[in-house]
């Protein structure tokens, strides 16, 4: 399998840095708490200093939602709404360990990050924009089609993971507690994005390794190496 952006996204996104990560051996009965403690903390320090609405990394992606058509106030990507709802209720809902600790690590960097199932991707996933006749199954269950145009992360059946670039994620390929092998993405936008986010993927990769025994594949892609392949199964 690979993942990968389209030359269209980084065409009209040339300050993109995406990292990538994939890990086998995933399990739901280990205790994270303690390690996405620290990450809140970082978020708690961050909040204090300024609104996230000020922050370099969510500002580039309002700009970037603007240029997709949307209106950042109304469709924010996803570590906006998540630095929103901490701000606003002083913690996140727990879901699933891994995607606690990815949701604490997005807060204390203010940069997405998408945690899917590999097992429900179907071949390769691509960042593009939509034909409009994509299926995106929402977490009621219900079956959309994003617009034509809009930035979907779309697999090789026509199923699209996450509508509206990071703000969305499908319900089809949510890490829940019979995922073994997860595709875990982080996209930012910013200024001195690559530094951040190769320390994101370093400290996710950290958590895998502490908390699972994984040996993660991971990738920072640039436009001149957009693709990242991977074995399906995972590595534990």
């Amino acid at each position: 399998m690979h993942f990968q952006h389209s030359a269209e996204i980084w065409r009209d996104f040339p300050a993109l840095v995406p990292g990538v990560l994939h890990a086998g051996g995933i399990t739901p009965d280990v205790q994270v708490g303690e390690r996405a403690e620290k990450y809140l903390a970082i978020a708690r320090s961050r909040l204090a200093q300024a609104p996230e609405g000020e922050m370099p990394e969510i500002q580039a992606w309002r700009r970037a939602f603007s240029q997709m058509g949307l209106k950042p106030t109304q469709y924010r990507c996803a570590a906006e709404s998540l630095l929103r709802r901490f701000r606003k209720e002083g913690a996140i809902p727990r879901l699933h360990p891994l995607v606690d600790l990815c949701n604490a690590v997005s807060l204390a960097f203010a940069i997405p990050v998408a945690v899917l199932d590999v097992a429900k991707i179907t071949g390769d996933l691509e960042v593009r924009y939509a034909a409009g006749d994509e299926d995106y199954l929402t977490f009621s269950g219900d079956v959309e089609h994003p617009a034509p145009g809009e930035v979907i992360f779309a697999d090789a059946a026509g199923q699209a993971h996450a509508r509206r670039w990071t703000s969305r994620q499908s319900g089809l390929s949510a890490v829940r507690d019979r995922t073994t092998a997860t595709l875990i993405v982080a996209e930012a936008l910013h200024g001195p994005a690559a530094a951040g986010i190769a320390e994101l993927t370093a400290a996710i990769a950290g958590e895998l390794a502490e908390v699972w025994s994984a040996d993660p594949a991971v990738a920072v892609l640039t436009s001149q190496a957009p693709r990242f392949t991977f074995a399906r199964e995972g590595k534990g």
